[in-house]
């Protein structure tokens, strides 16, 4: 039997081995009428791509990495399923990558990974995403890459994020309306982003309403159920005890939730208790978490699409294009469950 190869393809569909390219990689420049032509030689030749020619041809390895640090195993789930569907939209691999390093160390892994998975680009997710020396080592490299949640918005990067500041900020208005004035506050990783944004917003919120900010109540976490559970120890046992907590995270709010209810508190009518993130566990438990439902697929799924999209176009010597900046942000969105209520009186 005949091999079918991208020239069978091109002579069948009577179109240039280059257009039938363009095709294979999801490249805006081609027609839909010519699209579809080679689409319907592809299906009736039975043509399927060989991944490793279609990289040398083109020099691409057609791998793009995610490189990641949380606890939360449900974030990243969430990072993976948002770049894996682009990815998959437009022929190319995900490579994840968990690191814990920092400093030259950090910046000598991700060589080594550059150098033995030919990587078409890297996704930068929190607290990487902001992390400047890595920045700085990637263009020195040409390395095309995007970052998730990053506060620090550049002239020539690509940059998709919530906004943490406005979320945080809703959250804690709507316990101060409800009628709470003694809110505790749980912070995430200080490594994290997200963590000064939220944190940030909860304080704007307290003072428009003319709260005094309390440093009594403020407990550092780092996103983990377990700093969640150090953080319920200190201020559920604080004298007068606070009213409400607000946790960085659903995990460590739901940490909260099992000290308080451990103590014999009543969720919410002896302490009202929000997270943030809308993981799964925030609508598994009782009572359900108010939360902010953070668009984490979405702002993933968009800086692979872009990452890739920008990759296309260093390809194709768009070098102006490519240069470009891209910077998104989507609004989170506030999810009221059974957690929270107005004090007791």
């Amino acid at each position: 039997m005949k091999k079918i190869t991208i020239n069978s393809v091109a002579s069948y569909a009577g179109v240039s081995k280059k257009t039938v390219s363009r095709v294979l990689n999801n490249e805006p420049n081609v027609s839909d009428v010519t699209r579809e032509k080679v689409l319907k030689a592809f299906k009736e030749l039975d043509y399927t791509p060989n991944p490793i020619a279609r990289g040398l041809a083109r020099n691409r390895s057609f791998i793009i990495a995610c490189l990641y640090d949380n606890p939360s195993k449900s974030y990243i789930t969430r990072l993976q399923s948002g770049a894996l569907a682009a990815c998959h939209q437009h022929g190319f691999n995900l490579l994840i990558h968990p690191c814990e390093l920092r400093g030259q160390a950090l910046l000598d892994n991700i060589e080594q990974l550059l150098q033995t998975s030919r990587l078409d680009g890297l996704v930068l997710t929190p607290p990487f995403s902001d992390h400047g020396e890595l920045v700085a080592f990637l263009r020195q490299k040409k390395v095309p890459f995007a970052r998730v949640a990053s506060v620090k918005l550049d002239d020539d990067s690509i940059s998709v994020r919530s906004n943490d500041e406005q979320g945080a900020f809703e959250i804690t208005e709507l316990l101060i309306k409800l009628g709470h004035k003694d809110i505790a506050f749980i912070k995430g990783h200080p490594d994290h982003s997200a963590t000064e944004q939220r944190f940030n917003g909860y304080r704007r919120a307290l003072a428009q309403h003319g709260i005094e900010y309390q440093e009594r109540l403020v407990e550092e976490g780092n996103f983990s159920y377990h700093s969640g559970a150090d953080s319920a120890e200190t201020i559920l046992h604080l004298n007068p005890r606070p009213t409400a907590v607000f946790a960085s995270n659903d995990y460590m709010a739901a940490a909260v939730l099992k000290a308080a209810t451990q103590m014999n508190l009543k969720v919410p009518d002896d302490i009202a208790i929000a997270g943030f993130d809308n993981a799964p566990i925030a609508r598994h438990i009782w009572p359900g978490l108010t939360t902010i439902a953070q668009p984490v697929e979405e702002m993933t799924r968009l800086a692979v699409e872009h990452l890739i999209e920008q990759i296309n176009q260093g390809d194709n010597g768009d070098e102006e294009q490519q240069k470009e900046p891209l910077q998104i942000t989507l609004e989170a969105k506030l999810i009221c469950r059974e957690s929270t209520a107005a004090p007791k009186s």
